[in-house]
């Protein structure tokens, strides 16, 4: 009887809910904890991240943030293209290019359309009923869509199976190049009709890669992307193409950023409002299709390995925010024609997604998140009220052409490159955490943001400015034969010494200087004086703050008895005695808050005077 009644108070127990003996916790009481463990400092500039969308993300949610979901934010693709671009000079050549992606995985191809092409030689042995076809047509138009269609009849491919589209540069000519055609719309808008028969082959590709690879935010691309959209609309409505017609045959492309989760909403929060647009003009069911590229604003020449890693995380984000395609860049694309190897591990990095990670197998698994629904939400009503401003000042032509939205980019842009040069904005192998180990071309390397007209957009790497300080240093390699030295000279308390050491090391990599390997000294007095006898052209003093109150004004004064060619830096910033170290022949400091274009093209001029004198 005892046996029983304690297996019953056991099973009454094991049903009690796990935190029934807790009471629940509000936000508020969350959020009052937090701030006693920061004591004191400010809880939004300390955990809320404020992103250059101008967009807050708060850093925890709770059942009390009532999410106000978004609606028609696509759908995750099953069956998701990984398109490779074809650029061949003939059509055998490229045909046989397209036969070994297919070979590799690639479920989508596209062409590079530059000539009167003979499809049949073009697409001989493609079976389009399982591979995607697309176009970027540059010449020959109308001729080269009326051959494909023939040939796809020829083929009897099922009508349904023809996936792809054709893109005639509509926006990207304007926006990069300053060419509106308004015979194109006329060619789009026969195109148009030719593709009627086929429902997921879309003829009329509006692209917005242009606005974030020129340095924009996710609220500028989305808002400009369909501020153009509705400039064509209202061109194609002029040619008697029906509405229905050109909704059915969009297929965007949008660029796809390093910021994870939001460039996640990003293509969530587009779909949702391309749905309200099309409301907007009387439509209510119609099927476009999203491609997702691959950044070239993200990408480097410098550690260009670490590309591939940023290619994986942005294509796992357009996935995950619901394209319908992804268009997936070799790593070395930036610097070289491209080579089987980074082509085939571009397409593989898909395929790993698909095969080892289950993307695509599980229907739309980011909604519901707080996180997500949050940033697409808000992303949405940021670029609505874009999207909104920019039609009231006469739409996307006019603000264009009186380049209010070229100096919106801009702004955002400046801002980009200088947290970059701050290194408030990590990117890997440009500027931290430099590869000290590679060589590099300087040919390779940029000179800068090298755009002369202001009223068209540039795509550009973000990393510009930065890689123009290492192709200094690679062209005084090459003129003079010698690469710069920096010597790290240390003291004193060895905790302080050997991490500011590090800062030091990985600061001063990215300029591409042989940086040595820390030298640990007994006194201040030994360091100074054995630095200033090295074979360096750089010495950074590495010590604690303590340190430098009672001995760096001494290192300085020492080491200027002795060399006064060398640059040199102090490795901190100890702002009491500056003034008083700078006087006395100290070069400059770096530190967290130090800008890295600033300082090292500081040194690069003190380093090219030397180097001049003793030539002369």
């Amino acid at each position: 009887m005892l046996g029983s009644q304690l297996i019953q108070n056991m099973m009454n127990d094991k049903n009690k809910s796990l935190f029934s003996n807790f009471n629940p916790v509000s936000k508020q009481e969350w959020t009052e904890k937090v701030k006693t463990d920061l004591k004191g400092e400010d809880f939004n500039k300390k955990l809320v991240w404020k992103n250059l969308s101008n967009i807050d993300i708060p850093p925890f949610f709770t059942s009390e943030d009532k999410q106000n979901y978004l609606k028609n934010t696509g759908e995750n693709s099953q069956s998701l293209i990984n398109y490779r671009i074809i650029d061949a000079p003939t059509e055998e050549i490229a045909n046989k290019i397209a036969l070994k992606a297919i070979e590799e995985g690639i479920n989508g191809l596209l062409f590079d359309i530059k000539e009167s092409t003979v499809v049949p030689r073009l697409l001989a042995g493609i079976n389009m009923n399982k591979i995607a076809v697309a176009f970027i047509l540059r010449a020959h138009e109308i001729a080269f869509a009326i051959d494909f269609f023939d040939f796809v009849a020829a083929q009897k491919i099922d009508q349904k199976n023809l996936k792809g589209y054709f893109d005639m540069e509509l926006i990207s000519n304007y926006v990069v190049k300053g060419k509106m055609n308004p015979g194109q719309c006329d060619k789009a808008a026969a195109i148009a009709e030719l593709a009627s028969e086929f429902p997921n082959f879309k003829a009329i590709t509006i692209s917005g890669t242009a606005y974030l690879d020129s340095g924009a935010n996710q609220v500028q691309e989305v808002a400009y992307t369909l501020n153009s959209l509705v400039c064509f609309i209202e061109r194609y409505s002029d040619r008697g193409i029906s509405l229905e017609t050109i909704f059915n045959n969009l297929h965007f492309q949008l660029a796809i950023g390093s910021e994870y989760f939001i460039e996640i909403g990003k293509f969530r929060a587009f779909n949702s409002l391309l749905q309200e647009i099309a409301k907007k003009y009387g439509i209510g069911e119609f099927s476009h299709a999203l491609t997702g590229k691959t950044s070239i604003w993200s990408k480097s020449v410098t550690d260009a390995h670490t590309n591939l890693l940023r290619a994986t995380t942005e294509t796992m984000s357009a996935i995950l925010g619901n394209v319908d395609g992804v268009l997936i860049d070799p790593y070395d694309s930036e610097f070289n024609e491209g080579s089987d190897f980074s082509s085939r591990i571009a397409g593989n990095i898909y395929t790993i997604l698909k095969e080892e990670s289950y993307f695509g197998k599980v229907a739309n698994p980011a909604d519901g998140c707080y996180y997500i629904e949050e940033v697409s939400s808000k992303i949405a009503n940021k670029a609505l009220e874009l999207f909104k401003e920019i039609e009231e000042k006469g739409g996307f032509y006019e603000a264009f052409e009186s380049e209010f939205m070229q100096q919106q980019i801009a702004k955002i842009r400046f801002e980009k490159i200088k947290l970059l040069s701050q290194r408030r904005l990590a990117m890997v192998g440009v500027n931290k955490y430099p590869n000290l180990m590679e060589n590099i071309s300087s040919e390779i390397l940029s000179e800068g943001d090298m755009n002369p007209n202001p009223k068209l957009l540039r795509p550009r790497r973000a990393s510009l400015e930065i890689e123009a300080l290492r192709k200094t240093t690679e062209e005084l390699v090459k003129n003079f034969y010698q690469r710069p030295i920096v010597a790290l000279s240390s003291f004193g308390n060895l905790t302080m010494r050997k991490a500011r050491a590090a800062f030091a090391y990985d600061f001063l990599g990215v300029s591409g200087f042989e940086i040595l390997p820390e030298k640990s000294y007994e006194s201040a007095l030994q360091a100074a004086t054995e630095s200033a006898k090295s074979a360096s052209n750089v010495v950074v003093i590495c010590s604690s703050d303590q340190d430098y109150d009672e001995s760096a004004l001494a290192f300085v004064k020492a080491f200027r008895k002795l060399n006064n060619d060398k640059v040199l830096l102090l490795a901190g910033n100890p702002i009491n005695i500056i003034a008083e170290l700078t006087e006395a022949g100290l070069d400059g400091c770096i530190h967290v808050k130090s800008d890295i274009i600033a300082t090292i093209s500081s040194i690069q001029h003190k380093i090219k005077k030397t180097i001049k004198s003793l030539e002369a």
